[in-house]
């Protein structure tokens, strides 16, 4: 239970080694989009990805070829869904979420917070981390599609719209 044998150590350290290093080099291969800011599909191809790394490390059962297989098809996937999202709308709007106004001229807007499960002492804990102390000034609060909050106040050279 504590020790089962020095050839299997032996075996989580060499397939560790080579489990880790195919996964950085299927990783550095698809591009910096791998690696972006995290919305929920990238989440959960993350976690797939730790967890098909582990069973790889730690199954018997799981050899590398197998592993290493499950990580580029993994990889193999999200590029092909980040390919489809940039080509057609369908596509990304079913994959990514929209950028959510949760403050409007410093207005909290309450049914957008409440239906994106946003809180108030959230909100104005980004406005005072991007340095403002005064609602009045804020322009706009966005939740944006990964989950964190931009601030824009009457100060800001940023625009709402796609492009900045």
């Amino acid at each position: 239970m504590l020790f089962s044998g020095w050839a299997d150590m032996g075996r989580i350290v060499v397939v560790g080694v080579l489990a880790y290093t195919a996964l950085l080099l299927f990783v550095r291969i698809s591009g910096k989009r791998t690696l972006s800011k995290l919305n929920a599909f990238d989440f959960v191809i993350t976690v797939a990805l730790g967890s098909t790394l582990s069973s790889v490390v730690l199954d018997k059962t799981v050899s590398l070829a197998e592993g290493v297989l499950a990580i580029g098809l993994l990889i193999l996937l999200q590029y092909g869904i980040s390919w489809s999202t940039v080509r057609w709308g369908p596509v990304e709007r079913l994959v990514t979420s929209r950028p959510v106004l949760v403050v409007h001229r410093g207005a909290f807007l309450t049914r957008a917070m409440r239906d994106e499960r946003v809180m108030e002492a959230d909100v104005r804990a980004a406005i005072r981390a991007s340095g403002q102390n005064d609602l009045r000034e804020i322009v706009a609060v966005v939740l944006e599609n990964d989950g964190s909050l931009s601030v824009i106040s009457e100060g800001s050279s940023e625009g709402l719209g796609p492009d900045g």
